[in-house]
């Protein structure tokens, strides 16, 4: 509506301004030339540059003005051109059928979010003039005009009373649709309004749209005949300003000052959510299938990326906003409970940062499941019986590391739970690939002796390129995509899990592999499902961790026998 409001604005100027230009040239019949001509010129200059806005960034080009002109500007070339158009009755008739067709069809078969102002915007629009022009040329000919039928059937359709009245309230019409779907969907909690919703909100939209135009829009548009104006102008004022124009008056501006305090505090109420990193949880599985795209082959809208590259290093699970992790120079054990909290059954999570960031998909599969998420966590430090480990990247020495795992062990010992959820690979040093250090055997072998069962995860690809850690998002900021933002699987992991084995030599553990819902066959992207993967250069976004529970709660299940 507002690039509309814009056009008209835009377009007086345009008429205005050549007017003044050309004042003092005798252009005659050839000024309508120059009009087309300035016209064909804007429309294909404004919807190439919707075409290139459209592909590399489309949500701002759909807000983009001239991304948006070339729709309103061919309405105005077909305009200027209406009286030259000769078609036969049966060509007419074809293209009328088609274009409204077309119309009909195309909000079913379009996607217009993620396609508009892009090519596809050409099917609405030009089906719109296609049908316009083959009943609005018969005006050029006078013979045609008096012809009684002369029209193709849909045009006709179209010119019957009930099509007129709808459409002498369209723009109200247009005004009351659009909010009255946004607060429903609010306040329904759903992404999208199914075929009853969606036909209450055009009933109730109707309703509202027939009792603006009669009692707002054609009051405030009719006017007396000039005759009535002046002896009106002889009536005292308090006689003119009668209540009902009062009222009307009060209500448009009561009801235009409600909507611009609900649309600032919808706009604030979105940036404290984003802020937050809650608005991120509540993203449309639909639309943002993440690596349901791999592992279910789930549809893929065209969508802009979420988190954003901006968003990325704050999208970190609970337990880190939480304090439930200690850092590098913190000894202490920090206990935290997610899940269901009062569930006897329990997976205690413990390790360094890669077993935390699957804290978000296990809180879900903890309250869905009922089981409870304790968490036994510090950054760099795996459950590992190396003395004399190094805080991965810095390669700095971190004997803290041990004196924590060894609490950690017997802290997790004497609570006793079901499972221990923990990784159980690194990445190769300066090799491709990843690998189960042998300092970890003996961690497996205390749980075995205890009786504590483990999940083990293998761990998330780390990204280096030339030695140095890889941050997709920066490369993503720089102008790249998720291909040339990723790289090959290879680089990263084995053919096979290193930690397969483990099974045969400790049967108290079960092995969980998720690589194939973070990479494709061959190459590890740095988004799927319209979600970046990584929040760093090995750390998971938890929003692409949430797209990963329902298949984590698979392979959880079939592991505990908790679930079919």
């Amino acid at each position: 509506m507002s690039v509309q409001g814009q056009f008209y604005i835009a377009f007086l100027l345009l008429v205005f301004g050549m007017a003044f230009l050309l004042r003092g040239l005798l252009l005659g019949r050839h000024l309508r030339v120059l009009l087309i001509v300035l016209l064909s010129a804007l429309t294909t200059a404004s919807f190439v540059y919707a075409i290139v806005a459209h592909q590399a960034d489309q949500t701002t080009a759909y807000y983009n003005s001239f991304a948006r002109a070339w729709e309103l500007l061919l309405g105005a070339l077909a305009g200027a051109l209406v009286h030259h158009v000769r078609w036969p009755m049966w060509l007419r008739t074809v293209v009328s059928v088609v274009a409204l067709a077309a119309i009909l069809s195309c909000g079913a078969f379009i996607d217009g979010v993620a396609e508009f102002p892009g090519p596809w915007a050409l099917v609405p629009v030009g089906a719109t003039i296609l049908l316009i022009l083959s009943a609005a040329n018969r005006a050029a000919d006078p013979h045609l005009a008096r012809t009684n039928g002369r029209m193709p059937l849909p045009n006709r359709l179209l010119a019957t009373k009930p099509f007129v009245s709808l459409g002498a309230m369209a723009y109200s019409l247009y005004l009351w649709h659009w909010p009255l779907l946004i607060f429903w969907l609010a306040y329904s909690g759903h992404t999208q309004a199914n075929l009853a919703e969606g036909a209450g909100v055009l009933l109730v939209s109707g309703v509202l749209a027939w009792l603006t135009t009669r009692y707002i829009e054609d009051p405030l548009r009719l006017r007396a005949t000039s005759s009535a104006k002046k002896a009106k102008a002889t009536v005292p004022l308090g006689t003119r300003l009668r209540r009902p124009t009062i009222v009307l008056g009060l209500v448009v501006t009561l009801l235009g000052g409600a909507l611009t305090a609900a649309s600032v505090t919808w706009r604030e109420h979105i940036a404290v959510q984003r802020a937050n990193g809650e608005e991120l949880t509540g993203l449309s599985p639909r639309d943002y299938p993440g690596a349901r795209a791999l592992i279910d082959h789930a549809k893929v809208p065209k969508l802009p990326m979420r988190p954003t590259v901006l968003e990325a290093k704050d999208d970190l699970p609970q337990s880190t906003t939480d304090n439930c992790i200690s850092d590098f120079a913190d000894p202490s054990l920090r206990e935290c409970a997610f899940g269901s909290k009062t569930a006897t059954r329990t997976i205690a999570v413990a390790g360094g940062s890669h077993a935390e960031h699957w804290i978000t998909a296990l809180d879900l599969l903890g309250r869905l499941y009922g089981f409870k998420v304790v968490t036994y966590l510090k950054m760099g430090c795996p459950l590992s019986a190396e003395r004399a480990p190094r805080i991965p990247g810095s390669g700095e020495l971190y004997p803290q590391c041990f004196d924590w795992v060894q609490a950690a062990m017997r802290e997790i010992v004497s609570d006793r739970p079901d499972f221990v959820f923990t990784t159980v690979t690194r990445p190769r040093d300066a090799q491709p690939g990843d690998v189960m250090p042998d300092v970890y055997l003996p961690i497996w072998q205390a749980f075995a002796e205890s009786g504590v069962k483990v999940l083990g995860m293998r761990d998330t690809p780390w990204l280096v390129r030339n030695g140095e850690p890889f941050f997709p998002s920066d490369c993503l900021a720089d102008g790249g995509d998720a291909t040339t933002c990723g790289m090959p699987r290879a680089l990263v992991l084995d053919n096979v899990n290193p930690a397969a084995d483990l099974t045969k030599r400790f049967p108290m553990m079960g092995m969980i592999d998720m690589s194939n819902a973070l990479c494709r066959d061959d190459y590890c992207r740095a988004a799927e499902g319209n979600i970046l993967i990584y929040r760093d250069s090995h750390h998971l976004s938890a929003t692409y961790v949430r797209s990963m529970a329902p298949e984590l709660g698979r392979r959880i299940g079939a592991l505990t026998g908790w679930w079919p």
